[in-house]
């Protein structure tokens, strides 16, 4: 599943104002909910799955990049969320920067595979700098679903040749 089906408007947070990981993942979490992603009922066992995951093994990546993740058996489809942190947030990234583009996915206990898929769409898609760049710097959700999407295209012609 390519990202921008994963996203829309309503999850993408331009501003996170979280100051730690932890923070972070349920700050997009509330903003699944807000979106009517996922019932509030939900709240305390996504944020387990997903702080659970992270406590485990840290998804903070390269160059800025977090993707904290993981699966429950009270979804039926893969959900995500974005957020950009101007400043950037503490994540236990492998190059020891902070991260400032947070992806928060939640996959189906059972979608193991699309899961991986999916988190090697994201990879490619921030392996370029150039896209990196102006994705921590749109200035609303509708920007920043616009340059992932139109990303995802230009990889998929390329692809194609």
């Amino acid at each position: 599943m390519l990202l921008s089906e994963v996203l829309h408007e309503d999850v993408i947070k331009v501003n996170l104002e979280a100051e730690d990981r932890f923070e972070a993942i349920t700050e997009l979490i509330d903003v699944l909910i807000e979106a009517h992603e996922v019932p509030m009922s939900y709240r305390s066992h996504l944020i387990e799955v997903v702080a659970g995951h992270e406590r485990a093994m840290s998804h903070g990546m390269e160059f800025g990049i977090a993707i904290p993740h993981g699966a429950s058996d009270r979804i039926s489809d893969m959900i995500g969320a974005l957020g950009i942190s101007r400043k950037g947030i503490p994540f236990n990234c492998l190059d020891g920067k902070p991260a400032r583009i947070i992806i928060l996915l939640i996959t189906p206990k059972d979608n193991y595979p699309g899961h991986v898929r999916t988190l090697a769409g994201i990879a490619h898609l921030m392996e370029n700098a150039d896209f990196r760049e102006k994705l921590i710097h749109v200035q609303n959700a509708a920007s920043a679903l616009k340059l992932i999407s139109d990303a995802e295209q230009e990889f998929a012609k390329g692809t194609r040749k």
